[in-house]
């Protein structure tokens, strides 16, 4: 029985929704620490102990239940995987999902403004780091070279959550009543250092997701005038794509390389990291067409991508990674697995408009659909960092808040 008396309780909850504020400002900067706090918020979870009260919470929120139930069909998924010890390893990434629901029991709305600002310092903190190393003001350290100046983390991560620190700095800009002028012009000077710095460093994800929400912030701006928007995005997005193209080594390098590896794609070789990806995409669909209903199985990826690789291109590095969250799902668990991972994002929507606040309620509907997109060139919800951000987020957006803390 537990012992703890209701004002302890609530002491431990709101330490809990204080630990959150810290995993916010460690996602940018550390994939160690996120772990550690995560596992601070179970332990101290699981001594409050107010278990059937916190189901009793969650159960009729439709983002929870979908989660719940993505993450059911991957163990049922090892019933018919080809090797369970992947399948166990997989299911240990799909473990962060649930996170949300844990997340969610300790969130408060009086400090979403904290989770945020906490996220957006870090984020911050990374990109004056990624400067410092750029310009040569310190040694690269940690993940940073002079190339790829992201010390924290790596670009693959580092540029996603660099694009949506772009668009909540917009989203405050342009769309939020309630910010003064000194906010205005801090918010402005980061918005512009982000954004050259998102072309330095090299993420392509995130490049392609900054160029989709200068569209999706336009839109929002101008939500009755739709000419005007399109007309804008025909102008600002060239623009800053040229402006990136002819002043950032990188960004041409690799845009360079897509642009020859999709013009040579049937004689392409093993010759760049675009045409092995497009190799790992081309074979992985051959797994979907061969098991479109219920896939391969939990972690059954790897060794069914090795088969086909060794079938169709021999000649190319066989992989664990098709670099596309849909195409993965559809592979392990076929057409089931991807219509229950697109519920989530359904049902967060869902949620999301039937928000009064204009601004939370712009931030919860486009959320999920930066997920969505980059989610096109890599498992995002699995990877460590990005998988703590759609946690947290998902967890103070989409939570069905009670009457006394509104």
């Amino acid at each position: 029985m537990n012992s703890l008396t209701v004002e302890r309780k609530v002491q431990l909850q709101d330490v809990n929704s204080y630990i959150l504020m810290l995993i916010a400002f460690s996602i940018p900067l550390s994939v160690a620490i996120p772990n550690l706090l995560a596992a601070i918020v179970l332990v101290i979870w699981i001594i409050i102990g107010n278990f059937k009260s916190d189901w009793n919470k969650l159960k009729s929120n439709k983002v929870i239940l979908s989660v719940l139930v993505f993450f059911t069909l991957h163990i049922i998924g090892l019933l018919w995987t080809n090797s369970l010890e992947f399948g166990f390893l997989a299911l240990k990434k799909d473990l962060k999902l649930l996170l949300i629901p844990l997340f969610m029991l300790f969130t408060k709305k009086e400090h979403i403004q904290y989770y945020i600002y906490a996220f957006l310092l870090a984020i911050s903190l990374a990109e004056l780091s990624s400067y410092a190393v750029y310009f040569e003001i310190i040694a690269p350290f940690m993940h940073a070279t002079l190339e790829l100046p992201t010390p924290f983390l790596g670009h693959i991560i580092y540029n996603p959550l660099l694009a949506i620190a772009v668009y909540i700095l917009l989203l405050y800009l342009l769309l939020s009543k309630n910010i003064l002028t000194k906010q205005k012009i801090l918010y402005s000077i980061f918005l512009f250092t982000m954004s050259v710095n998102m072309f330095i460093t090299g993420g392509k994800a995130g490049q392609v997701l900054y160029f989709a929400i200068i569209l999706i912030v336009l839109f929002q701006y101008f939500n009755t005038q739709k000419l005007k928007a399109f007309i804008l995005s025909t102008i600002i997005i060239p623009t800053i794509f040229t402006l990136a193209y002819f002043n950032s080594s990188i960004f041409h390098e690799r845009f360079n390389d897509l642009y020859k590896t999709i013009i040579a794609m049937e004689s392409t070789n093993e010759s760049s990291s675009t045409s092995q990806r497009l190799n790992y995409l081309l074979n992985s669909i051959v797994i979907v067409e061969r098991n479109p209903i219920i896939g391969v199985g939990t972690g059954g990826f790897r060794l069914a991508y090795d088969k086909i690789n060794k079938e169709k291109s021999p000649n190319f590095m066989t992989t664990i990674n098709p670099h596309n969250m849909y195409i993965f799902e559809l592979a392990e668990l076929g057409i089931l697995g991807f219509i229950s991972l697109l519920s989530i994002f359904y049902n967060q929507i869902v949620i999301a408009l039937k928000i009064e606040d204009k601004t939370f309620r712009l931030l919860a509907i486009t959320f999920p659909i930066l997920f969505l997109i980059i989610m096109f060139t890599e498992r995002y919800l699995l990877i460590s960092n990005t998988a703590y951000l759609f946690a947290l987020f998902s967890a103070f957006l989409y939570k069905d808040y009670p009457i006394a803390e509104e």
